[in-house]
């Protein structure tokens, strides 16, 4: 498995993921439109659309950030109950029904849910065996857990882009590395850690190439980890303004700026089966109505 990366700490704070890093969808929605310029084009909600084939009744999708796959899947498949749940009280503001909790202690009931979707959250957790038990342990017999993440391999390119403009910053070749998110739960790893619950692990690999002539999207992506600015041992905007350089650079000199992507998503089926619950338990448990804060906060 890989070594735990220097900031791991940072990257399961749940103070600081409930407030600076998704208090609102902005820095995740930056990451994620990165991945408009991909070849081959991925459709990822769809994708877990068609792994529900088979699911009936409650679908969690546990750490649903700004609600992209919740509202994908309400649409296509209006007979699932879709219970969105995010540690950030302020991500949820304008999710339906959305409910704050902690995938280390999901407040569902045993075996109660039809499918479980925890999509590139996990390296956001610090327990990660006891959160993987407790996907386990709400699913009905049969139920399934939809998980994803990155490979180490991910956007190579992106992280040597960031060092060198650090180095630009120090004046030394490259920098310190940045913060990287799924460096805690990879595409290699996912499958061991996974496997301590679940009987089988179907691994869908997402290869792509992200091709840019324009800075500014690549830019926004690493502009999107502005809540660990002050770890990252250099000046965190000046960084991004000699990254945006850089890559004006490479799009001059080669035509684009290329990025090579390999994420994935992990399908999972329970080892054994579990008393199954009646689908009222975990409306009566979880299904309190959010309440909107003042003011929002990711």
């Amino acid at each position: 498995m890989t070594a735990q990366p220097a900031h791991d700490h940072l990257v399961t704070d749940r103070s600081l993921l409930s407030t600076k890093a998704y208090g609102t969808g902005q820095h995740l929605a930056a990451r994620q439109s990165l991945y408009q310029w991909q070849t081959p084009s991925h459709d990822l909600p769809g994708i877990v659309v068609n792994e529900l084939a088979g699911a009936r009744g409650v679908v969690a999708d546990v750490g649903c950030g700004n609600g992209k796959f919740v509202a994908r899947v309400r649409d296509d498949r209006p007979d699932l109950n879709v219970l969105p749940m995010d540690v950030s009280h302020g991500i949820l503001g304008t999710i339906p029904g959305a409910v704050v909790a902690d995938v280390q202690q999901l407040p569902i009931a045993d075996g109660t849910l039809g499918a479980v979707l925890a999509l590139h959250m996990l390296y956001h957790v610090e327990d990660q065996a006891q959160a993987v038990r407790e996907l386990g342990r709400v699913l009905a017999p049969g139920g399934i857990a939809i998980v994803s993440t990155n490979s180490r391999t991910d956007k190579r390119e992106l992280e040597r882009l960031w060092r060198r403009a650090a180095g630009d910053m120090l004046g030394i070749q490259e920098g310190p590395a940045r913060v990287q998110l799924s460096a805690r739960f990879t595409l290699e790893d996912a499958p061991a850690i996974l496997g301590s619950v679940f009987g089988e692990v179907r691994t869908i690999p997402l290869p792509g190439v992200i091709e840019v002539t324009d800075a500014e999207p690549v830019v926004a992506h690493l502009a999107s980890y502005e809540a660990w600015a002050d770890k990252m041992g250099v000046p965190f905007q000046e960084t991004i303004e000699r990254a945006r350089e850089r890559v004006n650079e490479t799009i001059r000199a080669e035509g684009a700026f290329r990025v090579t992507c390999l994420g994935g998503m992990l399908v999972c089926q329970k080892n054994g089966d579990r008393a199954h619950q009646p689908l009222l338990a975990v409306a009566r448990r979880t299904r309190t109505p959010l309440k909107r804060p003042s003011t929002r906060l990711r």
